[in-house]
């Protein structure tokens, strides 16, 4: 029997999935000290792993391959929750849909969803800078059903179409409880967001280890060990993976007309999560 023992962390990329998981590290572990980031992986697996991919693959394993990754998906997450834990982890972009038939996300194996959103032309801004993109060329992305991390050596292809198809498809899904966390939230008021993901995996809030948690994972800390020691998730095209961490950068760097455009696209996604 199927065993419903996945917790998606799942977003857009570039929407604060990361810092939702290195903060989850910092207090499940009960860190006296910050997680290193690059160990942050211990929490949970992301579902576009190659490694993941290559262990149920029975033979060689191309990250770049579309179906033979899409064939090998269900083994994959069966695998997952092969195991004895009441909550396995798994970061994800993928929207929540069927690729050329394969369910990416199916309910028989997942227990929840905290799905974190994060105003999309800030999303934009850091998306086009993880992947080496001009903005106008990752605005047109993310507008499209057809948007697609295509594999390559770091992960298999990632299905995430528009922005707010992506949106809709995890947060009126009725299959599984669902915790939507704005990034903007969690900048302002950060104890009251993280509060209401331990309660929702049903972990113990303790004050004392939520606030050293929430230092721990703090923009300047994890900025700080970037500088030091670099992370494994940055991408090859970008400087950086914890660039600014702020809201509102979208203001200096997309025009007007361009907002206006995305805003007429997006507008009732973007109205339902207080963006507009």
């Amino acid at each position: 029997m199927a065993k419903k023992s996945i917790v998606w962390l799942a977003s857009y990329p570039k929407s604060g999935n990361t810092w939702t998981r290195i903060f989850l590290a910092n207090y499940l572990f009960k860190r006296a000290t910050p997680m290193p980031i690059n160990q942050v992986h211990r929490l949970g697996i992301g579902d576009a792993v190659p490694r993941a991919y290559a262990a149920v693959a029975n033979g060689p394993f191309d990250p770049s391959d579309q179906q033979r990754a899409l064939a090998l998906r269900p083994r994959v997450l069966k695998g997952i929750t092969n195991n004895d834990a009441d909550i396995n982890f798994v970061k994800t972009h993928n929207a929540r849909t069927r690729a050329f038939g394969v369910e990416l996300v199916p309910a028989e194996l997942s227990r929840a969803v905290v799905y974190i959103i994060r105003h999309p032309l800030d999303m934009a801004c850091s998306y086009a800078r993880h992947y080496g993109l001009e903005l106008p060329e990752t605005l047109d992305a993310i507008s499209r059903s057809d948007n697609v991390i295509v594999g390559d050596a770091a992960a298999v292809p990632q299905y995430l179409g528009n922005w707010s198809d992506h949106v809709l498809s995890w947060t009126k899904q009725r299959d599984f409880p669902v915790l939507v966390l704005r990034y903007e939230d969690l900048l302002t008021n950060p104890t009251d967001g993280f509060s209401r993901l331990l309660e929702l995996i049903g972990v113990p809030v303790e004050d004392a280890r939520l606030e050293r948690a929430i230092r721990f994972s703090s923009f300047d800390e994890v900025s700080r060990q970037e500088s030091d020691k670099g992370f494994i998730e940055k991408s090859p095209a970008a400087e950086r993976f914890f660039h600014s961490g702020v809201a509102g950068q979208w203001r200096e760097l997309i025009s007007e007309k361009e907002a206006e455009a995305f805003f007429q696209r997006h507008a009732s996604v973007l109205r339902a999560h207080g963006y507009l």
